[in-house]
């Protein structure tokens, strides 16, 4: 099950008739219909069926078809509710403080990360050109030489800094906007631009459940408040038996209730949705299948690669400081004043007037930047390798949407080549790998005929599949669309009732 839904209210919600259906439920053994439900609880047939989907729901039914065309309730995984009890409020509980926690240490640890990476680049820069204007000052008293090599270091130092404010995408960032001929465009804040190289820029699929419903609500209005199964599935991207799982759900959330056809074929009927202000035209309804709708594929950053080389550089700079006083700190040490590298000395004689320098060098100069840095680089290459693997998951499910589809299309002669898909957000790098797992996937629904045609090629019969898709045509064409029509207004509560 992939959501967890706002169905964690059924007893208060139900009442006393709902728990005595439940326990009409466990008295059966082998599962029971409506009518055995109002036989043994006396209620009314119409408050049964109502709640009969729901106790399905909680406790993850099983519905089964009989030779008659009734619909049987079993549990075969037995009466466990998914939303009452201490296990269903303990993880209720656990989720929401993991996920609050998670909120809470992100922030955190992106305002740690913005702080470090400009604060100890600004830090580095400030003593390396402090250095700079010391050995200017003080160039009288030392060797040609020595004066020679820090004041190169020190003036290349000085060079990256200009580059950086006049060259680089980042100081645009700064700006509200900036012009780029006659056109203004926005530059994101210089934080979110930095959280967007290490972090992303969150899922792009966050809205995917209301995206869903709304699809698959547009479905039901367009098709007389008719759905199956293997169309669900192919609007959800569902295997078989998630998909059964999940529409009783959304018979719950949705008021829709399971109705078996002539021949047996189980449907979806959600007659309530049909119930709007402007009904779709029964001369416009839809013949065709489900829709396709397709999770967009994740995005290592929004970033111009040009602004996440010169964060890479930055955090560059830091590394190399810190490993340079990391080794000064432990090679040369206390030393001897004067006979250190040019930026060390500086830094250890200008401490040394307060405390002992050697521990802050060593630990906030020299560890503590080095460890960040490498911490740094860590988190966007894990995170590409895990942005990876969710793209192919994220791809195969995008292509089950698309094979289910067309199964569901032409079900009588369907080859494993047909199942090529022509969007890019549903092309798994295994399409073979992929297309042998589909065809599995709808074979423990419906169970296909495999012949082979004149170049040897598997031809996939799907036979059942084709009558339950002819019983559901001829189903929905016996339902009378102007039953959904609401008619003319007969009161309103903002007009006197004698003007009617």
């Amino acid at each position: 099950m992939r959501r967890s839904g706002p169905r964690i209210h059924t007893a208060k919600t139900y009442g006393k008739d709902y728990e005595k259906i439940v326990r009409a439920f466990k008295a059966g053994k082998k599962g029971a219909t409506p009518a055995d439900i109002v036989a043994a609880t006396g209620l009314p047939l119409n408050t049964v069926r109502e709640l009969v989907p729901k106790a399905a729901d909680e406790f993850s039914g099983r519905l089964e078809v009989t030779e008659s065309g009734e619909i049987l309730y079993s549990f075969p995984k037995g009466f466990n509710s998914r939303y009452r009890g201490l296990v269903p409020f303990c993880r209720r509980f656990f989720d929401k403080f993991i996920r609050g926690s998670i909120v809470t240490a992100a922030f955190l640890f992106k305002l740690w990360i913005m702080l470090m990476l400009l604060g100890y680049f600004v830090l580095f820069m400030a003593i390396a050109l402090a250095s700079l204007f010391l050995s200017a000052a003080a160039s009288s008293s030392n060797n040609r030489s020595r004066r020679g090599g820090n004041m190169y270091f020190s003036m290349g130092i000085f060079n990256l800094i200009i580059r950086l404010w006049f060259y680089s995408e980042l100081t645009r960032s700064f700006n509200s906007g900036y012009r780029q001929g006659r056109v203004k465009q926005r530059s994101k804040p210089l934080h979110r631009a930095i959280f967007s190289f290490v972090f992303g820029d969150g899922d792009p699929n966050a809205r995917w459940e209301e995206q869903e419903k709304k699809a698959f609500i547009a479905f039901l209005q367009e098709h007389r408040g008719v759905i199956s199964l293997p169309e669900f599935m192919a609007i959800t991207g569902l295997k078989p038996d998630e998909a059964e799982t999940e529409i009783t759900s959304f018979c719950v959330e949705f008021n829709g209730s399971p109705e078996a056809t002539e021949d047996g074929t189980v449907v979806y009927r959600f007659d309530e949705i049909l119930l709007r202000s402007n009904p779709t035209n029964p001369r416009q309804e839809k013949k065709d299948g489900p829709p396709m709708l397709l999770k967009t594929l994740g995005a290592f950053s929004s970033n111009p690669e040009k602004m996440n080389w010169w964060f890479s550089l930055i955090n560059g700079v830091n590394f190399l400081f810190g490993a340079y006083f990391l080794y000064n700190a432990a090679t040369i040490g206390h030393g001897i004043l004067g006979k250190g590298a040019g930026i060390y000395w500086f830094v250890y004689t200008f401490i040394y007037s307060f405390t002992n320098p050697l521990p802050i060098i060593f630990g906030f100069l020299g560890i503590v930047p080095l460890a960040f840095s490498i911490l740094f680089w860590l988190i966007p290459l894990f995170r590409r390798s895990a942005l990876k693997k969710k793209n192919e998951k994220i791809r195969f499910e995008n292509f089950r949407r698309f094979s289910f589809s067309k199964i569901w299309t032409s079900p009588l002669a369907i080859k494993k080549t047909d199942l090529k898909p022509v969007y890019r957000e549903a092309g798994p790098r295994n399409l073979k790998e992929a297309q042998d797992k589909i065809i599995k996937e709808m074979g423990s629904y419906v169970m296909p005929e495999v012949t082979l045609d004149e170049a040897k090629n598997e031809v996939y019969s799907f036979a059942d599949l084709d009558r339950e898709k002819r019983a559901l045509e001829k189903y929905r064409a016996s339902i009378n669309p102007e039953d959904s029509l609401l008619g003319k207004t007969v009161f309103d509560s903002g007009i006197d009732s004698a003007d009617y």
